[in-house]
């Protein structure tokens, strides 16, 4: 059995942002969640900016314009983040 996987395996149906949190809905019906602040521009938006996110390429990518920002389901499933994760308070 070959379990490897390609990015087109990867498509998200719906995403949304609660609090600084950005979650994806896989078609697969998993739910993947991470914290903004694991990349750069993310970090650095504002709330009303960073709830502005939508789905491009058929569920491949997450697409702020107001950020040009850009972000593949893959590299999130894959865990494939600019920065750590932040410090705890």
């Amino acid at each position: 059995m070959n379990s490897s996987s390609t990015e087109a395996d990867y498509c998200a149906v719906r995403a949304w942002v609660t609090g600084r949190t950005v979650f994806i809905e896989l078609t697969d019906g998993r739910q993947i969640g991470f914290p903004s602040a694991r990349f750069k521009l993310l970090r650095n938006a504002s709330d009303e900016q960073l709830h502005k996110v939508s789905l491009r390429l058929n569920g491949a990518a997450l697409r702020w314009d107001e950020l040009d920002e850009d972000i593949s389901v893959a590299g999130i499933v894959n865990g494939h983040f600019q920065l750590p994760l932040p410090l705890a308070a």
